[in-house]
C-alpha cells in the first residue's frame, strides 16, 4: 500500500510539470468547434445519451487531453473512436478537453438498494484493506471531482456501464495507459460485485 501511495505522489508531480504550459494555452472556444464530431456519442455538452460512452462534461482537462492523445497515438485502443482523433494536434486535444471541462457535469441517480450503496460507499470512501484496495476518494476526491494537477479524472455522475467496463479493462490489462499501473493494480483486486457497487455509488456521487 505504501508503495502505491508513493507512486501516486510521484505521478502527481510529474504530470503537473509536464502539462502546465499546454493547459494554460488551451482555448475552449476552439475546442467547442472541434468537438462537434464528438456529440453523436458523448452529447453536445458532453453528457452521453448512452451508458456505453462516457460523460465528458466537467471532466478534468488534463485527464481528457491525455486520453485523446493516447487514443491518437495508439496507447489506448478504443475501437469506437478509430480515426476520430487521428488528425488532432496536441493543441486540439487540449482545446477540446478545455471545452468539455467547462461544461456542467452530469447528475446521476444511483440504484437505492441499501446493500449495494453501502458496499459502494465503503470502497469509494475507505477502500478494502483486506483486499489491498485503496479508497477511490484518495485520488478522485470525496465528491468525485478528480485532481487536475495529477491527471486523475472526475468520476461523479459517470455511467455505471461505462465505469464497470473500464474497471474490467484495467483488471485484464486490456487497457494499460494508467500511470505506474495504478488502476490495473487496483482493478485486478476487485470482484465483479465490487465493480458494480462502486460504479453505482459513483453514478449518484456529486
Amino acid at each position: 500500500m505504501r508503495k502505491l501511495l508513493a507512486s501516486l505522489v510521484i505521478t502527481m508531480g510529474a504530470v503537473s510539470a509536464a502539462h502546465a504550459d499546454l493547459e494554460a494555452d488551451a482555448d475552449a472556444a476552439a475546442g467547442q468547434e472541434k468537438a462537434q464530431a464528438c456529440a453523436a456519442c458523448h452529447g453536445q455538452q458532453g453528457i452521453s445519451p448512452s451508458g456505453s460512452f462516457p460523460n465528458l462534461a466537467g471532466q478534468q482537462a488534463s485527464y481528457l487531453a491525455k486520453q485523446i492523445m493516447d487514443i491518437r497515438d495508439g496507447n489506448r485502443e478504443v475501437p469506437q473512436m478509430a480515426g476520430q482523433v487521428d488528425d488532432f494536434s496536441d493543441q486540439d486535444a487540449w482545446d477540446v478537453a478545455a471545452y468539455f471541462a467547462d461544461q456542467d457535469p452530469a447528475l446521476g441517480q444511483a440504484d437505492p438498494d441499501e446493500e449495494l450503496i453501502a458496499r459502494g460507499r465503503e470502497l469509494y470512501r475507505s477502500g478494502d484493506m483486506s483486499k489491498g484496495i485503496p479508497a477511490c476518494a484518495a485520488c478522485h476526491t470525496p465528491t468525485g471531482e478528480g485532481i487536475g494537477s495529477a491527471g486523475y479524472p472526475a468520476l461523479s455522475g459517470q455511467h455505471t456501464d461505462y465505469t464497470v467496463a473500464t474497471l474490467q479493462a484495467f483488471a485484464t490489462g486490456e487497457r494499460a495507459n494508467d500511470p505506474a499501473n495504478i488502476m490495473r493494480d487496483i482493478a485486478a483486486k476487485m470482484s465483479d460485485a465490487d465493480m458494480q457497487a462502486v460504479a453505482n455509488y459513483i453514478l449518484g456521487l456529486h
